[in-house]
C-alpha cells in the first residue's frame, strides 16, 4: 500500500467519521417533517456518499482519483449577501435536553451543523498530515464541502430564528478592529520588502 501510517490512520478516521454522518443523516431523513430540510438532508447525504465512496475507491485502487483535474463541485450556498444574514438576539428560546426517543426539525438541524462543522475540521487537520497530494486534495476538499454544507444549514437556523448572531456595539468592534493597519503604516514599522505593492 502507497500510504504512509500517519496518512493511513488519519483516512481511516475520516471515513469512520464519513460511515456515522451518512447512518445519521438516514435517520434524519426518515424524522423531518420540513420538506426544504428534506431537500437538504438528501443533497447533504448525497455529497457525503459521493466524497466517502471515492476516498474508498482511491484506497482500494491506487490510480482510481481523478488526476490533474479539480475535484468535483457538489453546488455551494456562497451566494448569499451578507444582508439575508439575519443579526441580533430576538428573545432566544431556552433550550435543553429532551431525551426522547425521536428527533424534532430544530434538533435535527443542530445536529447537522455539528456534524458539519466538525467534518469540515477533522479534514483539515486530517489533510495537513497526509503526504499524498490526490488523498490530501480529497480531504481538502472535503473540508471546504463541509464548511459550506455547515454554512448553509446556518442560513435556515439563522432564518427561523434558531441560530442567532449576537453582536456588540457598533463603535466597539470598529475600535477594537480598526487597531490593525496596513503594513508600513503602524508607527515605528520595518519597511516592506524591494518591490513589495500592496493590493
Amino acid at each position: 500500500m502507497p500510504f504512509g501510517a500517519h496518512e493511513t490512520m488519519e483516512v481511516h478516521e475520516i471515513l469512520n467519521e464519513k460511515l456515522n454522518l451518512i447512518d445519521h443523516f438516514h435517520l434524519y431523513a426518515q424524522m423531518t417533517q420540513n420538506r426544504q430540510l428534506q431537500n437538504m438532508i438528501d443533497h447533504h447525504l448525497h455529497t457525503a456518499m459521493r466524497s466517502y465512496d471515492q476516498l474508498v475507491a482511491y484506497t482500494h485502487d491506487y490510480s482510481a482519483a481523478p488526476q490533474g483535474q479539480p475535484a468535483p463541485s457538489y453546488g455551494s450556498p456562497m451566494g448569499v449577501n451578507p444582508n439575508q444574514i439575519q443579526y441580533g438576539l430576538r428573545q432566544p428560546a431556552p433550550v435543553a435536553p429532551t431525551m426522547q426517543g425521536t428527533l424534532n426539525d430544530q434538533q435535527i438541524l443542530r445536529s447537522m451543523l455539528s456534524c458539519h462543522k466538525s467534518s469540515a475540521k477533522l479534514h483539515m487537520a486530517a489533510a495537513l498530515e497526509c503526504a499524498d497530494p490526490n488523498v490530501r486534495q480529497m480531504l481538502m476538499h472535503g473540508a471546504n464541502l463541509c464548511a459550506e454544507q455547515a454554512y448553509e444549514v446556518f442560513m435556515l437556523m439563522n432564518q427561523q430564528g434558531q441560530y442567532q448572531v449576537p453582536t456588540m456595539n457598533d463603535h466597539t468592534a470598529k475600535t477594537f478592529l480598526h487597531t490593525y493597519q496596513p503594513t508600513g503604516q503602524a508607527p515605528n514599522a520595518p519597511m516592506p520588502p524591494q518591490g513589495y505593492m500592496p493590493q
